[in-house]
């Protein structure tokens, strides 16, 4: 089992930064892939970014694509999304979730995921 906390979502203009951290604990994340997703108030969840077991592969969302960049640090246990450029359209509850694979299928998809943090809020103002 693990848990997931997020942390460090805001109120930004547009154009800042923000970087969202999800803290992990109860087993290494070094055995988990990890990902991003996003739920914008009236919306579906949505894919954000992800990144593989041993982060030597990431993946975006077409939305935040070269704005957007995941990271981890298997000894501080956490897991980073570092948001530049951002934009109104940006805002949203921010959850982070993680499943013990070894594989890269189907990252962007939530189905793939066995545990989820409680989310975190960031709003970018115009």
């Amino acid at each position: 089992q693990v848990q997931l906390v997020e942390s460090g979502g805001g109120l930004v203009q547009a154009g800042g930064s923000l970087r969202l951290s999800c803290a992990a604990s109860g087993r290494t994340i070094g055995r988990y892939a990890m990902g991003w997703f996003r739920q914008a108030p009236g919306k579906e969840r949505e894919f954000a970014a992800a990144i593989n077991w041993i982060g030597g592969s990431t993946f975006y969302a077409d939305s935040v694509k070269g704005r957007f960049t995941i990271s981890r640090d298997n000894a501080k246990s956490t897991m980073y999304l570092q948001m530049n450029s951002l934009k109104p359209e940006d805002t949203a509850v921010y959850y982070c979730a993680a499943v013990q694979s070894y594989s890269d299928y189907d990252l962007n998809r939530s189905f793939r995921y066995d545990y989820w943090g409680q989310g975190t809020q960031v709003t970018v103002s115009s």
